[in-house]
C-alpha cells in the first residue's frame, strides 16, 4: 500500500513537472511583442480591392491612427490602408471605399459619414492593412455611439 502512494506521488510529480517544461516551452515560443496586435475581425461581403486613393468619403465623422509594427511599436510608413463602409442609406457602394497611405510616421487620416447600422450589425467600418515584411491585417472599427471622431492604431504582425 505504502509503494502505491509513492509510485503516485512519483507520478503526479513527474507529470506537473512535464507540464511545467511543456507550458515553458509554449510560451518560449510565443513572440514577445512590444505592442498588442490588433485582432482581426471578419471581411465581409461587400470588399472589393483597388478602392480609388482619397482621404475622404463623406462627413461627419473622421477616423485617425498610427500603423505600427507589433515587434517594437515603430510606425510602418507606406503602409495601405484600405476602407469600406456603408454609405448613409445603409447600402455599400464604390462611393464609400477609399485607399489611404500611412504617410512617414505610420500616420492616417480617413473622414466619412458615421456608419449606420443595418440588419443585425453596429456601425462599423472595414479595414484592409497591409505593408511589406508584415502579415495583412482585416479587421473592423466600431464608432462609439455619439462620437464623431476616433483614435484607432492598427498594430500589425511581422511576416515570417
Amino acid at each position: 500500500m505504502k509503494n502505491i502512494g509513492i509510485l503516485n506521488m512519483v507520478l503526479a510529480t513527474a507529470g506537473c513537472a512535464s507540464l511545467a517544461l511543456f507550458a515553458v516551452a509554449v510560451a518560449g515560443a510565443a513572440p514577445e511583442w512590444q505592442c498588442r496586435p490588433t485582432p482581426a475581425d471578419a471581411l465581409g461581403p461587400f470588399y472589393q480591392p483597388n478602392a480609388p486613393v482619397r482621404a475622404s468619403v463623406g462627413q461627419g465623422y473622421v477616423l485617425s491612427g498610427v500603423v505600427k509594427s507589433a515587434q517594437d511599436c515603430a510606425p510602418i510608413a507606406g503602409a495601405r490602408i484600405e476602407f469600406w463602409l456603408a454609405g448613409p442609406s445603409g447600402d455599400y457602394d464604390d462611393d464609400h471605399r477609399a485607399t489611404l497611405v500611412a504617410d512617414r510616421a505610420g500616420g492616417y487620416r480617413f473622414e466619412s459619414n458615421y456608419p449606420p447600422k443595418y440588419s443585425f450589425r453596429p456601425p462599423h467600418i472595414h479595414l484592409k492593412v497591409s505593408a511589406p515584411g508584415f502579415k495583412s491585417l482585416v479587421t473592423q472599427h466600431y464608432p462609439k455611439k455619439g462620437d464623431n471622431q476616433a483614435s484607432f492604431d492598427l498594430i500589425l504582425i511581422p511576416a515570417g
